[in-house]
């Protein structure tokens, strides 16, 4: 299992050095290297990126802003040459903080915490029925009793989570069709529920999670049955 990686630093110097460490490392596997904050976040953006050696001193946009305007942030690890960055490295949720110059010892010891998280991240119990979606270029594994409903948005679909909204291009049928049909209902020609998440209905409306969600007239007995049976 190899990590992807990213190193995004203003010296060319320092990020040969992390280089070499990342390409001598058995669970890394570097993508791409940048200059500055801005490449870097067009990077992680249109990439599958799953960990940052990021310097924190960089001039304009310095790591920390870095980090505060991505969206959906990989692990990362902080390096600076100062160390006085660290207790605010961790109110950002950092994996590590390494500081200049690095040593080998510690840069494995941060690897080793990088590859312990994303396998606590990533992994799933038996139980727990997913998926892979692939949404913003980038595969999203969900569990299916995470989803809530299913709503059609032209030529893509919005999956309803209690954690995000994902939207993925696909068409409502396709979809539907990699459902277990004991555990999901589409109940109008834009919907698609969680039984396990209707909370009641009437003969035109299905509440999911406080909202209303339309119910076509041929499928109100159809849900019902549906949901005798979960």
């Amino acid at each position: 299992m190899k990590l992807r990686s990213i190193i995004v630093d203003d010296s060319s110097m320092q990020r040969m050095a992390v280089a070499k460490l990342v390409n001598n490392h058995p669970n890394l596997a570097l993508i791409a290297e940048y200059s500055n904050a801005i490449e870097a976040k067009n990077g992680i953006k249109n990439n599958e990126v799953d960990l940052i050696f990021l310097d924190v001193e960089m001039p304009i946009i310095n790591g920390f802003d870095l980090l505060e305007s991505l969206e959906n942030r990989p692990q990362v690890i902080l390096i600076t040459g100062k160390p006085d960055y660290a207790l605010k490295a961790f109110e950002y949720d950092v994996t590590d903080y390494l500081h200049k110059p690095i040593t080998m010892s510690r840069f494995d010891a941060s690897v080793k915490r990088a590859v312990a998280k994303y396998e606590q991240m990533n992994r799933v119990n038996e139980d727990e029925e997913h998926i892979f979606v692939k949404s913003n270029l980038k595969k999203r594994k969900v569990i299916l009793n995470d989803i809530k409903w299913i709503e059609a948005l032209g030529d893509y679909i919005k999956l309803v989570t209690d954690e995000a909204n994902i939207v993925i291009l696909s068409t409502m049928k396709s979809f539907e069709n990699e459902l277990p049909q004991d555990k999901f209902l589409r109940i109008h020609k834009s919907y698609i529920v969680n039984l396990e998440k209707v909370e009641k209905f009437n003969s035109k409306n299905v509440e999911v999670g406080g909202r209303q969600i339309p119910l076509s007239r041929n499928k109100k007995a159809e849900l019902a049955e549906a949901l005798s049976n979960v």
